[in-house]
């Protein structure tokens, strides 16, 4: 009778989770999107009188593109489903041939949402390239990540979770009440903010489309400029599996577009606006696991595993740019006394570091019971929710690429003989930005200074990505080639103090990928 009762509680539990799931479909399928089926969506779309089915895939831009299907019958709708559809890849990935283009684009049902924004009611799903032969496509961004993920398992035993922070800026007209203070908007809110509201339908919509969010709130980014007001946000995830988080940050950026658009304003990822002022960056949270449990912590202390992963990425840090830092403007938010990071190092609670371990819940955990005296103390375990944060990416990093590439990193990290010696010698505890500590900064080496100095990077540190043949030589060239056109080395030194140049350099890459 015990065991019974208890089976029916863990049951109407799980019950009552699935229906408070803000995901549309996962309510009304009642389970969750990992196993839904051919079936359950055209179950959705018949019990929802769903119109039209649209194909999303993130093409070579890093921008998230569609195909549309108006509906006409189930026995249509089942083909769709089934078979998926050719596009021409030429169009979509500059290095794909266009004597032999065509690829298919294969619908994953788990990531299946209802759309928002469109009059007609529709569903949208994202697909996966495979060629012609029908295997994944090798040299597409997304299964370079997945082969990466899959190495850093098969030759460690660990697998890595992450999450991203999206900062953005909405630009709309200049408004004379409540003015914010310049560079003080973190957490401010209205009516001194002015765009809570659209934060909020911003969670709304991702977090129906099975984003997983952490909280939302304003950034400390916040000036007028030219009849203009520049006001920061950010959006924060939790931890998930590397697919599933890069999916995630893909979809919300089209959905804060798509709002944007809506509303009649600029919403922008840019890593800079204006020089002097907060810049945007993409954050990236990540945590190892093993047997699925946290293996980032042990015994109350950040594990040695992770400091190997961390010393991995930062020994690779310059060439991780060239992922995660791929526009002019990159490089302007990458300057000393913003808050990013200029020097390959690492430490705690330090955001003056290119790899911050946040503050956690490792010690004390009773504060709730201190600050509610009729609460009972906490005995759970809170160690799951600590992460290591990679702080130079912004919002022009393909999404899967940066990702791969910090797989390849921890992986690399945990290979190498050396890196609990390399961890120790670049952790910092200080502001290295601080006059007292310029002789510590001066000993450490520098991210690149530009596009051209990524590719650099990219290039002579090729052979650690290459290995297991996660990445090709075809990629990393490409990659190198697209940032080298930028033709931007010594460009920052250039354009110091000249603000007309920075704002039409800025006015240039306002929409990066």
């Amino acid at each position: 009778m015990f065991v019974s009762i208890n089976l029916t509680k863990h049951i109407t539990m799980e019950r009552d989770e699935l229906l408070m799931n803000p995901n549309l479909l996962v309510q009304h399928l009642e389970k969750p999107a990992s196993e839904f089926t051919k079936a359950d969506i055209i179950k959705f779309v018949e019990d929802h009188a769903i119109e039209m089915i649209n194909f999303r895939y993130v093409g070579g831009d890093g921008r998230l593109k569609a195909l549309n299907f108006y509906i006409r019958s189930k026995a249509h709708l089942d083909s769709i489903l089934s078979t998926g559809e050719r596009v021409d890849g030429s169009s979509l990935f500059s290095y794909v041939e266009s004597g032999s283009s065509d690829l298919y684009v294969i619908p994953k049902y788990r990531t299946a949402f209802y759309n928002p924004f469109t009059e007609i009611p529709t569903l949208d799903i994202l697909c996966s390239y495979y060629d012609k032969d029908g295997n994944r496509l090798a040299s597409s961004p997304e299964n370079i990540m997945i082969k990466a993920l899959e190495e850093l398992y098969k030759n460690t035993g660990y697998k890595m979770d992450v999450m991203g922070e999206l900062e953005y800026y909405i630009i709309s007209d200049e408004t004379e009440i409540y003015k914010a203070t310049d560079q003080k908007g973190y957490h401010e809110t209205s009516p001194f903010a002015k765009w809570g509201e659209f934060r909020a339908e911003a969670m709304q919509a991702i977090s129906q489309a099975g984003g997983v969010i952490k909280y939302g709130h304003s950034e400390v980014g916040n000036f007028t400029l030219d009849g203009k007001t520049y006001e920061q946000n950010e959006i924060e995830f939790t931890t998930t599996n590397m697919e599933e988080a890069a999916e995630q940050l893909i979809i919300a950026k089209w959905m804060i577009r798509m709002l944007g658009y809506k509303y009649g304003v600029n919403v922008s990822f840019a890593p800079k606006i204006i020089a002097g002022k907060a810049g945007s960056g993409l954050h990236i949270h990540m945590k190892l696991t093993k047997d699925g449990k946290t293996a980032t912590v042990e015994n109350g202390q950040l594990s040695d595993a992770a400091k190997k992963a961390i010393a991995g990425i930062l020994d690779i840090a310059p060439s991780l740019s060239a992922f995660g830092n791929t526009i002019p403007t990159s490089f302007l938010r990458l300057v000393p006394h913003q808050e990013a990071p200029t020097n390959i190092c690492w430490g705690d609670r330090n955001r003056s570091v290119l790899i911050r371990v946040p503050l956690g819940w490792l010690g004390n955990c009773n504060m709730v019971t201190d600050a509610n005296p009729k609460e009972c103390p906490c005995k759970n375990d809170f160690s799951e929710k600590q992460t290591f944060e990679f702080r130079c990416p912004d919002g022009s990093a393909d999404i899967y690429l940066l990702l791969a590439g910090l797989a390849v990193g921890a992986r690399h990290g945990l290979e190498m003989k050396n890196s609990l010696e390399m961890a120790k010698e670049l952790y910092v505890n200080v502001n290295i930005f601080k006059d007292e500590h310029k002789h510590i900064q001066e000993k450490l080496k520098k991210l690149p200074l530009s596009c051209w100095e990524a590719a650099e990077s990219l290039l002579k540190q090729g052979e650690v990505y290459k290995k297991y043949g996660v990445f090709s030589d075809g990629v990393l060239e490409q990659v190198a080639n697209n940032l080298k056109k930028h033709n931007d080395n010594g460009l920052s030194e250039k354009l110091y103090g000249n603000n007309t140049e920075i704002l039409k350099l800025v006015e240039k890459h306002l929409h990066c990928c």
